[in-house]
């Protein structure tokens, strides 16, 4: 069984509505922008080129779809109105798993070594938080010994929302007072780990784009630390990243792969706005894989993303 099977069953009903409001701005300004037209064409192209745009799917992302179904009308001689929704359906899908973002609801934890430790990036507010423990109780209902860091030692808030994280979901958090040294909270997290021998560990870690500098110090400290306990780790490293502000999670995302390398992607809050396109746009321009979209408040509401499923819900016309 996957690892998040246990919330397979309603997995597809949520990520309809959660993709609602994308889905139904989406189509509403396609519907305009064929009207009365027959066969796509150069200005039924513009328009397309703006909803995508307008629906964060970002510029350049934007432009190379564009270009895609352009090549796709040269080699097809003509494409209808009625065909463009499953053409861009079709290039949408094509790119996301050109960027690894494919189906990881089929993950499973490595066999090889434990415990597995992911190391958790991303602005405050956000959701980090609460995705490290949507995650924490994910794990723990398939099964697996979880074990908390709160290694943004630069907050009081933090450390007290991953301390209420791990009573919440039953998972034991490795602290030390606001102004610790990162590193060490990280060192002495993996210890514990490894020494109870926990299945996962996840690393929180402060986000403070505006001293890139010192972030980027902080970072690459608490990786080096890590290896000293276990030569692998971070196993992944996951850049939590808001999906409702559009065109600034962008920026967030490339600002943070500016500082240290990003292996797979969260997007949050995608439920109650129309700007699900950003995580076509960001996976593309990253080239990092979106592994996580969170659909709600909800435990469930974090999932493991699903390339086929994601791309049905956003351009299923019914």
């Amino acid at each position: 069984m996957a690892l998040f099977g246990l919330f397979n069953k309603n997995k597809k009903e949520t990520l309809d509505k959660g993709l609602e409001k994308t889905k139904q701005s989406v189509f509403s300004k396609l519907a305009r922008a064929v009207a009365g037209k027959s066969k796509v064409d150069d200005e039924v192209l513009d328009n397309l080129e703006e909803i995508l745009i307008t629906s964060d799917v970002g510029v350049d992302t934007t432009l190379k779809i564009i270009r895609r179904i352009e090549e796709r009308i040269a080699r097809d001689k003509y494409v209808s109105t009625d065909e463009l929704n499953e053409v861009l359906r079709e290039e949408v899908a094509n790119l996301l798993i050109e960027n690894h973002s494919e189906n990881t609801d089929n993950w499973e934890l490595p066999t090889d070594h434990r415990p597995y430790v992911i190391m958790v990036v991303g602005v405050n507010g956000v959701g980090k938080t609460t995705t490290i423990g949507k995650l924490a109780y994910q794990f723990k209902q398939a099964g697996k010994k979880v074990y908390l860091g709160a290694a943004d030692t630069f907050r009081a808030a933090a450390i007290e929302q991953i301390q209420i994280w791990g009573e919440r979901v039953g998972v034991p958090v490795v602290k030390q007072q606001m102004g610790s040294d990162p590193a060490s909270v990280a060192f002495d997290t993996l210890q514990s780990a490894k020494a109870n021998d926990a299945d996962v560990v996840l690393i929180d870690t402060a986000g403070r784009l505006h001293n890139k500098v010192g972030l980027m110090n902080e970072l690459r400290k608490i990786k080096d630390v890590m290896k000293k306990v276990l030569p692998q780790a971070p196993d992944e490293v996951l850049l939590v990243l808001d999906g409702s502000t559009g065109q600034n999670a962008f920026e967030q995302a490339k600002q943070f792969a500016s500082v240290t390398q990003i292996t797979s992607l969260a997007i949050t809050k995608l439920d109650g706005t129309a700007k699900g396109g950003v995580v076509i746009g960001i996976s593309d321009q990253l080239k990092v894989p979106v592994k996580y979209i969170g659909l709600g408040e909800g435990m469930e509401h974090l999932q493991l993303f699903n390339n086929e499923q994601f791309v049905d819900s956003l351009f299923r016309n019914n």
